[in-house]
Formats: structure tokens, C-alpha cells, sequence
């Protein structure tokens, strides 16, 4: 895939995850304002009624104020009700009055009755008396009397206009008009009804005048920062609406819509983070998949390189010995003898690179872990690997601390790491290698040290030498041959020695490479 197709993909991957995003946030957006609509219009809803109800009270109270002709604290006017008893003489005589008025601040009912009669029979044709007849005729026309009474009354208040005691009890004081403990009751019945359960806090305020002043509700209101509902109280009042108001808010309310949206809002946003995860994870393994796929291709060309010299080195002393174009001596045989071994052993030597490479990568390479001196290690090296510096006019400067100092490990493998690393410094040192190695006994750690005079790694590659098959981009010069495996080894047995390794470069001025090994107490 080329590059400026690769950004394409990516360019409409990121079109297409932007647009998706912006319509998720704005339905998550718009679901969280239609909860938040709903619950404002319930909460509303529920302090109206509230409102609603404590008129209704008031009226009820007008109502009853208009039956008993009287306000709260007035005298009440009752009526009177006579009735004399019967003569006890032969003669039967009876007489009841009945009188009954209503005073009230508005005006009088008044309204009399009177029932008189006689009986001068002694007895009847069954014996009966007939006072006892004629008395309770009598007293069925008066418990008629008496109903007739009552629904004319009735009739009466309906017909008083009750109105004039609500506008006198209207201009009550607000905390006299408002019972404190039917307020609380009814804002708590209301809001259970109306499926609002949610600790709130209430105030009633009055800007009379204009002064804010509480008059009842919960001491510690105080709706900083929170949405407070409001809504007047007694609107309806003949004489015109009073800033008296009903105050309303909820401490945890910001909760509890996050809460009631959240099954919509949390798999939403979860569902959302995937995607940019996916994505993302996607795009950084097409990037990696890119660089491993660069990284692969030069490594094949390294590695053309490298095995091309002694296959053709091979070749062509192979040649010579088959076309007789050289003198066939025993001394010329055994040169071009010694040359097709040596090529021999360092093609051998490249092709087992690769392949313990790839060993060492499928995990199927197995250390040998035992204890030895590393000091005496490092020196044998040290000793081996000086020739080669001298032959390139080199300087090996070598700083060992003394005494025995006792690792564990596989001594093969940690030999061929010191080897790698100054290899590396040699190829990469110029014409003139400098090369200092160094140990120093730190805590529990054995450090060896190995730096260099030579052209140094860039800051950016640092992070990267150690990857497989990696090499430092140096353009269309290869001077260095290499399969870019010896840092990607070095590293692997380290840590495999439960060791870490740190570099130190200067592009021109040298690296420094550092190995830290866990030691064993003397």
C-alpha cells in the first residue's frame, strides 16, 4: 500500500469516526435534555398542585366562615327555639314556636314559625287517648317544619356570596395564611405521587415591599449553584397576585439525571470509546505493519549483501582451481584453499545468525545458567578482541574492577553479548576506533560498560535500535554491513538474565552502552 494512499484510508477513517462521534454526542445531548425537560415539567407540575391546594384550604376555610357567619376569632349568634308544655287540666292546649336567624358582617336571616292548637276530647273510640294522637300529628308537622327550615338555609348560604370572607381572610399575613406543617405535608404527598423521589429542600419567601424575607420552610436552603423552581402562591387572590412565592430545589438532582440517562448515555459512550480504541489500535497496527514491512525488505537487502561476498568470494576461487588460470602449487592450492574455508565458515556464521534469531524468537532457546567470575570472563574477551582494534590502529582502553565478582548465568550467551557490543563500536568508530570498557560493583548490580569514539545514533532512533531487523537510516550508504540483529539479541539476553541495558549517544561523539547484572553475594 503507498504512503498517499495509506493516508487516504486514514483521512476517510477519520471522517467517518468524527461524524459518528458528533451524532452520538448529540443524542446523547438531546436524550439528556428531554430527561431534564421531563423532570423540570413534573417538578412544575407538582408545585402547582401544591399551589392548587393550599387555595382550595383557604377556600375551604371562606366556606366554613360563611356557614357559621363568622371569622376565626368572632362571637357566633345562635337562634332560639320555644316550646311550652301541655295544660294539665281536662282541657288539652298546645303551642310551639319556632324562630331561628342568622347574623352575620354582611347582613341578617331571620324567619319565624308558630304552631297553636286545642283538644278538649278526653278519649277516643279505641280507648287511645287523643292527645297522644293530636301530639304526635304535631310533631311530624314540625320535624317537617324543621326541614323545610334547613333547606331554606342552605339555600341562603348558597346564595350568600362567600367570596367576601376570602377577601377578608386574604389579608391575612402570609405566615397566618400558611400552615407550616400542612405545606410540608402536602409538597411531600405531591411529590411521591408524582414519582419524584428525591431529597429536596423548601422555602417560602415574600418580597413585600421590596424585601426578601423567609417566612417558613427548611433553615439550611440554600440552592447555590443548583436550579431552583419556583412558583406564586395564592394566584388567585381578588386583590391582585402578592410577590409570595413557593421555593423549590433539589441538592442531588444533577445525579439523578446522570443516573435515570445513564442507561442510555454509559453503553453509548462505552460503545464509542471501542471505536476510537479500535480505530486507533488499527491505525497503529498499519503504521507497524508498514515500518516491520520496510524494516523486512531492508534486511533482505542486507542480508543479499552480506551473503553475496562469500558466495562470490567462493565462486570464484572455485573457478581458479578449475580452469587452471593459476599455477597449481601446493602453496597457491592451500591459499585459495584457506580463502574458500574462511569464506566458508563466515557465510556459515551469517545463515546461524538468522536462524538463532529465529530461534531465540519462537522461545525455543534454552540457557545454560550457572555461576562465574565475570571479571575473568570479560577479560578473555578483552584479550580476543584486542588484536582486531590494533589491526585497525585502534586503542582499547580496559578499567576492570579487581576481586571476583559472581553472576548467574549463561556465560556463552553473556560472552557473545560483550562481543556484539564491541563489534558495533569497532564498525561504527571510523578509521581510528577509540573503545573504553569499564565495570563498576553498584549495589546488587554488576555494571559493564562499553563506549566509543565513532559517529553516534540520533535521539530520535534511540528507542528503536533494539527492535529486530532494525538500523539506523544512513540514506543510499551502506559502509556497515549488518542484518540489524545484534542490539535485538544483546537486549533479549539481559533481560533474560534478569538485567537491563541503557544507551547513551551523541551523534559524532560516541555511544555508550550499559549493562546492569543482578551479582551474587561473595
Amino acid at each position: 500500500m503507498s504512503r498517499k494512499m495509506l493516508l487516504t484510508l486514514i483521512v476517510l477513517m477519520a471522517l467517518v469516526l468524527s461524524g459518528l462521534i458528533l451524532i452520538q454526542t448529540n443524542l446523547i445531548k438531546t436524550a439528556s435534555d428531554i430527561r431534564e425537560e421531563q423532570f423540570d415539567q413534573m417538578v412544575k407540575s407538582a408545585l402547582k398542585r401544591v399551589v392548587d391546594h393550599m387555595e382550595e384550604l383557604e377556600r375551604r376555610d371562606a366556606r366554613e366562615s360563611a356557614r357559621i357567619g363568622r371569622l376565626p376569632g368572632m362571637a357566633n349568634s345562635p337562634g332560639n327555639m320555644d316550646v311550652f308544655p301541655r295544660q294539665s287540666t281536662g282541657q288539652i292546649s298546645g303551642q310551639f314556636r319556632f324562630q331561628y336567624s342568622e347574623r352575620s358582617v354582611f347582613g341578617n336571616y331571620r324567619e319565624e314559625f308558630q304552631i297553636t292548637f286545642t283538644d278538649t276530647t278526653h278519649s277516643g273510640k279505641d280507648g287511645l287517648d287523643p292527645w297522644f294522637s293530636d301530639e304526635a300529628s304535631s310533631f311530624d308537622q314540625l320535624h317537617e317544619l324543621n326541614l323545610d327550615q334547613e333547606r331554606r338555609r342552605e339555600q341562603w348560604l348558597k346564595d350568600l356570596n362567600w367570596s367576601n370572607y376570602k377577601i377578608l381572610l386574604e389579608d391575612r399575613p402570609l405566615q397566618e395564611r400558611v400552615d407550616s406543617t400542612l405545606l410540608a405535608g402536602a409538597i411531600a404527598d405531591v411529590f411521591k405521587e408524582s414519582g419524584i423521589d428525591l431529597d429536596y429542600k423548601y422555602a417560602v419567601r415574600s418580597t413585600n415591599l421590596g424585601q426578601d424575607r423567609f417566612i417558613m420552610g427548611n433553615k439550611d436552603y440554600d440552592p447555590v449553584r443548583k436550579k431552583e423552581y419556583t412558583s406564586l402562591l395564592f394566584p388567585y387572590d381578588f386583590a391582585g397576585q402578592q410577590p409570595n412565592y413557593l421555593y423549590v430545589y433539589f441538592p442531588k438532582r444533577s445525579g439523578f439525571l446522570l443516573r435515570a440517562t445513564g442507561f442510555t448515555i454509559i453503553p453509548t459512550i462505552i460503545l464509542t470509546g471501542l471505536l476510537i480504541a479500535i480505530f486507533a489500535y488499527a491505525i497503529l497496527v498499519i503504521f507497524r505493519q508498514k515500518k516491520l514491512s520496510q524494516i523486512k525488505n531492508d534486511f533482505i537487502n542486507n542480508m543479499t549483501h552480506e551473503l553475496k561476498t562469500p558466495i562470490s568470494t567462493i565462486s570464484l576461487a572455485s573457478q581458479m582451481l578449475e580452469d587452471g588460470s593459476v599455477t597449481n602449487t601446493p602453496k597457491t592450492i592451500e591459499h585459495i584453499s584457506r580463502i574458500i574455508n574462511q569464506e566458508s565458515k563466515r557465510l556459515s556464521f551469517q545463515v546461524e545468525k538468522v536462524l538463532q534469531m529465529a530461534v531465540f524468537n519462537e522461545g525455543r532457546l534454552k540457557l545454560k545458567f550457572k555461576e562465574f567470575d565475570m571479571n575473568k570472563t570479560l577479560s578473555n574477551v578483552l584479550n580476543n578482541f584486542e588484536l582486531r582494534v590494533k589491526s585497525k590502529n585502534g586503542i582499547l582502553h580496559a578499567d576492570i574492577s579487581p576481586g571476583i565478582v559472581l553472576v548467574r548465568g549463561d556465560e556463552v550467551h553473556l560472552t557473545n553479548v560483550i562481543f556484539n557490543l564491541l563489534d558495533n563500536a569497532v564498525k561504527y568508530s571510523g578509521e581510528t576506533p577509540e573503545i573504553s570498557v569499564s565495570t563498576e560493583d553498584k549495589n546488587a548490580h554488576f555494571i559493564v560498560s562499553v563506549s566509543d569514539n565513532g559517529i553516534g545514533i540520533p535521539k530520535e532512533h534511540l528507542d528503536q535500535i533494539f527492535d529486530r531487523f532494525y538500523r539506523v537510516p544512513t540514506g543510499n550508504v551502506h559502509n556497515v554491513k549488518g542484518f540489524g540483529l545484534g542490539l535485538s539479541y544483546v537486549k533479549k539476553i539481559v533481560e533474560l538474565h534478569n538485567g537491563k541495558i541503557k544507551v547513551d549517544s551523541v551523534v559524532n561523539k560516541g555511544t555508550k552502552f550499559s549493562i546492569f547484572l543482578p551479582k551474587i553475594k561473595k
